[in-house]
């Protein structure tokens, strides 16, 4: 069950300089219960985890009200010597972390140097001019990719961007902005009028993988069901089966789910990815959240990947693919299936099947 609604930070960190900003007075007035601590630093602020577990789960919690410095991380496309995927920019909103649990999620590692917390950047104008500026000029369409850095739609009650930034893309000439979510959270969505410049993607995994690595994350007939109601809004929807997980019944069970969510859904796309750690992830996540990171432990991953990252053997990955785009086929979908941040091995295996040039991150 999609446990974002519920989220009840029992900290608010509040940056000083917006201790008087309206936003921040409004997102306090939601959480009458939690304690408020006006801050003078936001990055290494001392945060009162001490005794509640680790920090990573402890500062799911703990919700920071600041600015940023910039909205826009680019992406240049190079993950390592063979490792390749399309540019774009981050956007990043919400910065830190969201309110799930995902036992393989990269931003905890990126994040580890000081202890995390969710922090919601409320100096706008500077997120819409930057986001201008980064169009202005631009040679072609400029994708802002809204998922990379946190959940899309998990906190958007709280936020309220949606309502802000759908509105402002169906204005803006020259970008695209790309939603990615494992949340329900919808209703901002259908509240807006939709446009072609606002892409809503949902990351789908089986059942079994979202109760053992996604804690806290709409179940699968949730998302299927949200990417329904958007659909039928009149959105743009894709689907990214990403990370795969193999075990046992990993092809049954990945077939039932594209399945489930091709009988009701017309996506454009559908990128599928395999599940690839950082090196040292794994101590990190046990760290935080024990038993539940054993079957990462076991899962087979090689250290020998040309991007730095643990993956599994190149073969296992052809497999995979081209098990689910044979499922994918067989029930007459036409749609474009890419590939997420794979090698030159894998791509070759499997280009004829496959659109490079049309993946979830991509504006087209």
């Amino acid at each position: 069950m999609d446990t974002a609604r519920a989220f009840k930070p029992s900290t608010i960190l509040l940056w000083r300089k917006v201790q008087r900003h309206a936003e921040a007075e409004r997102i306090i007035r939601l959480f009458p219960e939690a304690r408020v601590e006006v801050v003078d630093r936001q990055r290494f602020a001392a945060l009162p985890v001490h005794g509640r577990g680790h920090p990573i789960v402890a500062g799911k919690r703990i919700l920071m009200i600041g600015e940023a410095s910039s909205f826009l991380r680019r992406f240049d496309g190079c993950l390592g010597e063979r490792v390749r995927c399309a540019p774009y920019l981050k956007l990043v909103p919400i910065s830190n972390g969201c309110p799930y649990y995902c036992t393989y999620c990269y931003l905890a590692y990126v994040y580890r140097d000081y202890l995390p917390f969710i922090k919601i950047n409320i100096n706008h104008e500077r997120m819409f001019r930057e986001i201008r500026e980064a169009t202005f000029g631009a040679c072609g369409p400029v994708a802002f990719n809204m998922g990379e850095m946190l959940d899309s739609l998990a906190l958007d009650h709280v936020a309220l961007l949606m309502e802000q930034l759908i509105p402002f893309f169906s204005r803006l000439t020259g970008g695209g902005l790309m939603l990615l979510t494992k949340s329900s959270n919808i209703d901002s969505l259908l509240r807006c009028a939709p446009n072609p410049q606002v892409v809503v993607s949902w990351s789908l995994n089986t059942q079994r993988m979202i109760e053992t690595y996604e804690i806290g994350t709409a179940d699968l007939q949730e998302r299927i069901e949200a990417a329904r109601q958007c659909q039928e809004h009149g959105y743009r929807i894709r689907l990214r089966v990403d990370p795969g997980i193999l075990y046992d019944e990993w092809q049954a069970d990945y077939a039932v789910l594209l399945r489930r969510a091709l009988a009701v859904l017309e996506p454009e796309n559908v990128t599928l990815g395999m599940l690839r750690l950082v090196p040292g992830h794994l101590a990190l996540a046990s760290h935080a959240y024990g038993s539940r990171v054993e079957g990462l432990r076991r899962a087979g991953l090689s250290d020998h990947a040309s991007d730095g990252k643990l993956r599994y053997p190149s073969p296992r990955r052809v497999e995979f693919c081209r098990f689910l785009i044979d499922v994918i086929r067989s029930l007459g979908s036409r749609m474009s299936i890419g590939l997420c941040r794979e090698t030159p091995e894998v791509w070759s295996r499997l280009k004829h099947r496959c659109a490079p040039h049309q993946c979830n991150c991509l504006v087209w």
